[in-house]
């Protein structure tokens, strides 16, 4: 079968976060895309099987098992598709464990609408002294929905941590997003932690902005944002705020087309 690797929310190769995809007539075994998926060992690898015209059914599979919502493998997908399978379609819908989500092409940009995953205000000392402790650092707020959020004082604060990935493992839910206003062009920084889904730093993680997207419009009283992924790799994302949903926009790149024999 035919595999893709795309470099999403990147300008050129070697940034933003690569994600396998898998294009397919019908689906394969549950089994079979989660060992691909650990052969593959990249944080997201997405099959998807086309269901009308401009209608896709996008699943993702981590090394470490399915997720219901990838920010960068569906903007990998719709890059992929529209560059060699839907050439004349600018619009894809996306049928997913989230519900329906579109990806529309803008240039040089892929265009997504997520749900509003604006997490809730933790108000537990204990919970916020165990992420103290894996991170190493005070922490100014801790929220919470599914995974963890955690926002620091300062852009350089996020920059400089060396978490404790065996204590970030431990921590409840799925994963620990930190997060600080920005510095410079960015309105804010952010790293993501999923050590449960042996992914101990996702290196720009789209799901993730969909939660502090809303976190930080009304923090900076402002609907259009421009955010970066403070990973090695390095990953820049357009975000904003409208009729109650997460626009995030980035550009993608290919990185290699290959097979896979099984």
């Amino acid at each position: 079968m035919k595999y893709y690797v795309a470099d999403a929310f990147a300008e050129k190769v070697f940034e933003g976060n690569p994600a396998g995809v898998i294009v397919r007539d019908e689906w394969l075994p549950d089994d079979l895309m989660q060992k691909i998926a650990i052969e593959n060992n990249l944080s997201e690898t997405a099959f998807t099987v086309k269901e009308s015209d401009d209608r896709y059914r996008l699943r993702w599979f981590t090394p470490g098992g399915e997720v219901d919502l990838c920010g960068h493998a569906t903007l990998g997908t719709a890059f992929i598709l529209t560059s060699f399978y839907e050439k004349d379609i600018k619009k894809i819908y996306f049928d997913t464990l989230s519900g329906e989500l579109t990806a529309e092409r803008k240039g040089d940009l892929i265009e997504m609408v997520f749900p509003d995953l604006e997490p809730d205000v933790y108000d537990s000392p204990e919970v916020k002294a165990q992420v103290e402790d894996a991170l190493g650092v005070k922490i100014k707020s801790l929220l919470v929905k599914d995974e963890l959020v955690a926002v620091l004082d300062s852009a350089d604060a996020v920059r400089g941590l060396e978490p404790d990935f065996e204590k970030v493992n431990a921590l409840e839910g799925i994963g620990l997003i930190v997060t600080a206003a920005g510095d410079g062009d960015f309105d804010f920084v952010s790293r993501c932690f999923y050590p449960k889904l042996t992914v101990n730093e996702d290196p720009v993680t789209g799901r993730a902005h969909a939660r502090v997207t809303p976190y930080w419009a009304k923090a900076l009283g402002k609907n259009d944002l421009k955010a970066r992924q403070a990973s090695k790799r390095g990953g820049t994302l357009y975000c904003s705020m409208k009729g109650g949903k997460v626009m995030i926009a980035g550009p993608a790149v290919l990185y290699s087309e290959a097979e896979i024999h099984v």
